[in-house]
C-alpha cells in the first residue's frame, strides 16, 4: 500500500531540511577552525596594521625616496660653494712639429740641436705622459648660488611636507580596509545566524504541513527563503577573504595563516567638531598645503637665480702640470693661475630660462589657491558626512530595536495562525535589514570620522580613531 502524498513530501523535506541543517553546522566548523589558527597567530591590532603599513607600504617607499632625492638636490646645490678640483692623465704620441716642440719645451728637454731645420720640420716621433690637477673656484656669482641653494632647501621641505601628508592618507586607506574587514566578518556572523534561523523556520514549516496547521506553499517559501540565506551567507564568506586581501594589499605584506583581527566592530564615541575650527586648522596645518607654501618660495627663489644668470661671475683658477716622455720622470712640471670675470652681454637661453621660472612661480601660486578652496571643500564634504553619519547610526540603532519587537509580534501572530508565512518571512527580512544596515551605519560612522581628521590634516598613527 502506498503512502499518502504528504507523507512522501515530509520524507523529502525532511531529507532536505537535514542536508540544509548540516550547513550552519559546516560554517560552524570553519570558524572554529579559523579560531584555532587565530590561536597559534597573535591578533593584528589597527595600530600594528599601520606600523607594518609605514614600513613596508611600496607607495610609502617611493614617497620616502622622493625625500631622498630633494636631500640629494641639497647637497648637490651646495657644491657651488666649494671649490672643484680635478686630476687628467693623458699619453700622446706625434711627429706634429707644433707638438714636438710644444711637447720639448713642456718636459724642458730643449737643446741647441733642437732648431736646425730638419728637426723643426720633421721632426722624430715624441711620446709623453701628461699628469695635470686643475681647480676652480666661484668667488662671486650675482649670488646665484645662494638662490639655488635656498630652493633646493625649501624643496626638500616641500617633499617632507608631501610625505607627512602621504601617510596620513596610508593611516586612512588602512583604516578603511582594517574596518572592511571588519564589517565583512560581521556580515558573515549576520548571514549565519539568519541561516540558522530560516533552517529552524523551514523545519517549523515541515512539522506545521504535517500536522495539517499549514498548507505546502508554506513549506515551499521557507525553503526558497532557506537557500536565498545561503546564497547570502556564501557571499558574505568570499567578502570576508575579499576584504582582507585588500587589507594585505594595503599593508604592503601578507598576513599571517589564520590571522584575525584583535577586534570585533563595534561603536565608538568621538568629540563633536565646530565646522569653522575644523576649516581653519585645515588651512594652518595641512601639509600638502604647507608644501605648496614651500613650492612657492622655491620657485621665488628660482627666479631669483635666473636672473643672476645676466649678472657678473667671477672664477679663481689654477692649475699644476708635469710633462715626462716616461711615465713616472724625465721631464718637467709648470703650474698657472689666474682670476676670470664673465659678464653675459646676450644670451637667449638666460631669457628664456627666466620666463620658465616666473611662469612656474605663477603656476605653483595658482595651484596653491586651488589647493586650499578644495581643502576647504574636503573639510565641508567630511564634516556634513560625519554629522549625517552618526544621526544615521543613531536611527539605525532605534531600528532595531523596533523591528526585532515587529519579528516577536509577527511570529506570534503566525504561531497562532493570524498571518502567513508571506508576512512572517518579510519581518525576518526587516529584521535583518535593520542589524545589517546598523552594523554598516557603525563602520561608516568611524570612516566619516577618519575622513575628517584626514581632511583637518589632524590623522596619524597616534590618532584616537586609531588607538581607540
Amino acid at each position: 500500500m502506498s503512502s499518502p502524498p504528504w507523507d512522501r513530501m515530509y520524507r523529502r523535506n525532511t531529507k532536505y531540511l537535514q542536508c540544509a541543517g548540516l550547513i550552519p553546522i559546516m560554517v560552524a566548523m570553519v570558524f572554529s577552525a579559523i579560531n584555532v589558527q587565530a590561536q597559534q597567530t597573535e591578533p593584528l591590532t589597527l595600530p600594528n596594521a599601520v606600523a607594518i603599513a609605514m614600513g613596508k607600504n611600496p607607495a610609502r617607499s617611493m614617497a620616502v625616496d622622493d625625500t631622498r632625492v630633494a636631500e640629494a638636490s641639497v647637497t648637490k646645490a651646495s657644491a657651488a660653494f666649494y671649490p672643484r678640483i680635478g686630476f687628467t692623465e693623458n699619453a700622446t704620441i706625434g711627429n706634429d712639429p707644433v707638438y714636438v716642440f710644444g711637447t720639448r719645451l713642456r718636459q724642458g728637454r730643449f737643446s741647441a740641436a733642437n732648431f736646425a731645420l730638419n728637426e723643426l720640420n720633421s721632426p722624430s716621433a715624441m711620446g709623453n705622459f701628461m699628469s695635470r690637477v686643475e681647480g676652480k673656484w666661484n668667488l662671486f656669482d650675482s649670488f646665484a648660488s645662494t638662490a639655488q641653494m635656498r630652493q633646493a632647501k625649501l624643496t626638500r621641505t616641500a617633499s617632507q611636507q608631501e610625505l607627512t601628508r602621504a601617510d596620513q592618507e596610508l593611516v586612512y586607506n588602512v583604516l578603511d580596509r582594517y574596518y572592511a574587514w571588519l564589517l565583512a566578518q560581521k556580515q558573515a556572523e549576520l548571514a549565519q545566524q539568519t541561516v540558522k534561523t530560516a533552517a529552524e523556520l523551514a523545519g517549523s514549516s515541515a512539522a506545521r504541513v504535517e500536522a495539517g496547521t499549514a498548507v505546502d506553499s508554506d513549506l515551499l517559501s521557507s525553503k526558497v527563503n532557506l537557500e536565498m540565506r545561503q546564497q547570502d551567507l556564501i557571499q558574505a564568506l568570499s567578502r570576508v577573504e575579499i576584504a582582507r586581501t585588500q587589507l594585505e594589499t594595503a599593508l604592503g605584506a601578507e598576513l599571517a595563516s589564520g590571522q584575525q583581527p584583535a577586534e570585533m566592530l563595534q561603536e565608538h564615541i568621538y568629540p563633536s567638531v565646530v565646522l569653522e575650527e575644523a576649516e581653519a586648522r585645515a588651512l594652518r596645518q595641512r601639509s600638502d598645503l604647507q608644501a605648496l607654501a614651500a613650492q612657492m618660495a622655491a620657485q621665488r627663489n628660482g627666479v631669483r637665480a635666473a636672473k643672476a644668470a645676466f649678472g657678473p661671475h667671477l672664477d679663481v683658477y689654477g692649475s699644476y702640470e708635469a710633462d715626462n716622455p716616461s711615465f713616472t720622470s724625465g721631464g718637467n712640471t709648470n703650474w698657472m693661475t689666474g682670476v676670470e670675470l664673465r659678464v653675459n652681454l646676450f644670451s637667449r637661453e638666460n631669457n628664456a630660462a627666466l620666463a620658465s621660472a616666473k611662469a612656474q612661480m605663477s603656476r605653483t601660486q595658482a595651484a596653491k589657491q586651488s589647493a586650499q578652496n578644495e581643502v576647504r571643500l574636503q573639510v565641508r564634504r567630511a564634516f556634513y558626512e560625519y554629522d549625517a553619519a552618526r544621526q544615521m547610526l543613531d536611527v539605525a540603532r532605534s531600528s532595531i530595536a523596533q523591528s526585532q519587537e515587529s519579528l516577536r509580534i509577527t511570529s506570534d501572530r503566525y504561531e497562532s495562525g493570524l498571518t502567513t508565512i508571506t508576512g512572517l518571512l518579510r519581518a525576518e527580512d526587516a529584521e535583518h535589514t535593520s542589524r545589517t544596515n546598523y552594523w554598516q551605519s557603525v563602520y561608516h560612522y568611524v570612516l566619516s570620522y577618519a575622513a575628517l581628521q584626514l581632511a583637518t590634516g589632524d590623522l596619524s598613527p597616534q590618532s584616537l580613531v586609531v588607538t581607540q
